[in-house]
């Protein structure tokens, strides 16, 4: 079997080939096709060569993951060059060798890793200078309107909104500027918008939400970036507002669905259920965030700019002890290498030129592989990306048999209905939350014990 140099003879190396078409047929079977068949074999050569004193049989946990982090330090790689990799070492050591240890392994972490973070992410997006971060959907109009679109970028990050209300607003921007076909819209009056606005409910059947995102954006353009007071707008159609609950799950949901996951996604899904936080809140925590002594976490820059402390579950102390201490051997080591640098937000790189290369800096959860940053072409390592733990949680939902409608945030709202449902005042709820108003809390007061199944059906009575 390959994994150990020996003397080449007809008979092994017709052995050799044997091993290597069994292997092709299985990833054929996987579909896995020309030409991407060739590189998996490519792929799978590489690891078994890097030890070429020990048998494949022999191989444990310890030897794949310091092979994936030499792996990951490639900075150059590309996200399907790096998954690639990780898949076709997988399907040798399950299908080929048959390690009893390789289901265990957390693979998923793995080929989460592979996805880097783009130049419109939002952890990078707000550093990138304006006429870099422009999206491929608005040149055309950008064309046409170039200073008033510059204007509108600068005076959004003036006021220091997130890069997600960046990109809405200016889009709402190019698609009013598209539908009066290039007018100014300094030279509009407001029947424009209302027509616009109409055009969305009606032709585009659009909710609620979409318009009234809509509508701000138009607000703040003329408001703010036009200098023009709005008048009263003209009657238009609304679009119907529904009137939809959170998906909450059951203690007993919950506990299903962690049961089913495993390694770092375990870990993240339970600090989401168990702190309130926001999806991106947790794939962001930096190291000196998380207080054991106090057992809190401190959220930096929440929804509104806001900091706020939420509880450290005890559960997840010692896991997250034990996460942290690989990571932190992760972080030694790319510091030998050279690296070790991690993003910094805002002005703090200036401020602070060291603190890059500190560990109270790094990421809680750091993706397993380098990659060249879109913002300073510098090669860090940044945070997982949040598909993975988005696509984990949905996996564990429909393995776990959970019938509803299941996303991280649905951690969330479990969470604060499962403290009120244990009497916790509703303020307190709201401060966890980083609800800037008490009425958005109380949504979670409508899935309580106290709607259908806190009523007897007459039926039960009969």
């Amino acid at each position: 079997m390959p994994g150990k140099r020996q003397t080449t003879s007809p008979e092994r190396e017709a052995a050799i080939a044997r091993f290597w078409d069994k292997y092709i047929t299985i990833i054929h079977d996987k579909g896995i096709k020309e030409p991407f068949d060739r590189w998996f074999v490519i792929r799978a050569r590489h690891y078994i060569d890097a030890f070429p004193d020990k048998r494949l049989t022999l191989h444990n946990s310890t030897d794949l993951r310091g092979y994936l982090e030499v792996l990951g330090r490639k900075g150059a790689w590309q996200a399907w060059q790096f998954k690639q990799a990780v898949d076709a070492i997988e399907l040798l050591l399950r299908e080929m060798v048959h390690l009893p240890w390789v289901d265990s392994f957390d693979w998923e972490q793995w080929r989460a890793s592979a996805k880097a973070l783009s130049d419109q992410h939002p952890t990078v997006a707000r550093e990138m200078q304006t006429d870099a971060s422009v999206p491929s959907s608005e040149i055309a109009l950008t064309q046409q309107q170039p200073k008033l679109m510059a204007r509108m970028k600068a005076e959004i990050r003036r006021r220091g909104y997130s890069i997600r209300t960046e990109q809405t607003y200016i889009s709402w921007a190019e698609r009013f500027i598209g539908f009066h076909q290039g007018h100014d819209p300094a030279e509009l009056d407001m029947s424009a918008i209302s027509s616009f606005l109409e055009y969305l409910a009606v032709s585009r059947n659009v909710s609620t939400s979409t318009q009234n995102q809509a509508l701000n954006a138009l607000v703040f353009l003329y408001k703010q970036v036009l200098g023009k007071e709005l008048g009263k707008l003209e009657s238009f159609a609304r679009a119907k507002r529904p009137k939809r609950l959170p998906v909450v799950l059951s203690v007993d949901e919950v506990r299903r669905l962690l049961d089913v996951m495993h390694g770092v996604f375990r870990l993240q899904a339970g600090l989401l259920y168990g702190s309130g936080m926001r999806l991106m809140e947790c794939v962001r925590l930096r190291v000196q965030d998380v207080d054991f002594d106090y057992r809190q976490i401190t959220v930096r820059n929440g929804k509104g700019m806001k900091d706020r402390v939420v509880p450290l579950p005890d559960m997840s102390i010692e896991p997250l002890r034990a996460h942290l201490a690989e990571v932190k051997m992760l972080f030694k080591q790319d510091i030998a290498d050279g690296h070790g640098e991690v993003f910094l937000p805002g002005a703090l790189s200036r401020k602070y030129p060291n603190a890059a290369k500190e560990w109270r800096w790094q990421y809680v959860f750091p993706s397993k592989r380098l990659s060249v940053d879109p913002r300073s072409k510098q090669v860090r390592r940044h945070h997982l990306h949040e598909n993975g733990l988005q696509k984990a949680v949905k996996q564990a939902a429909n393995a776990a048999g959970i019938e509803k409608r299941v996303s991280c945030h649905s951690l969330r709202h479990s969470f604060a209905t499962h403290l009120l449902e244990r009497g916790q005042d509703i303020r307190t709820v709201q401060e966890l939350l980083g609800h800037a108003d008490v009425s958005t809390t109380m949504i979670y007061t409508h899935v309580l014990n106290k709607g259908g199944a806190g009523v007897q059906s007459p039926l039960d009575t009969l």
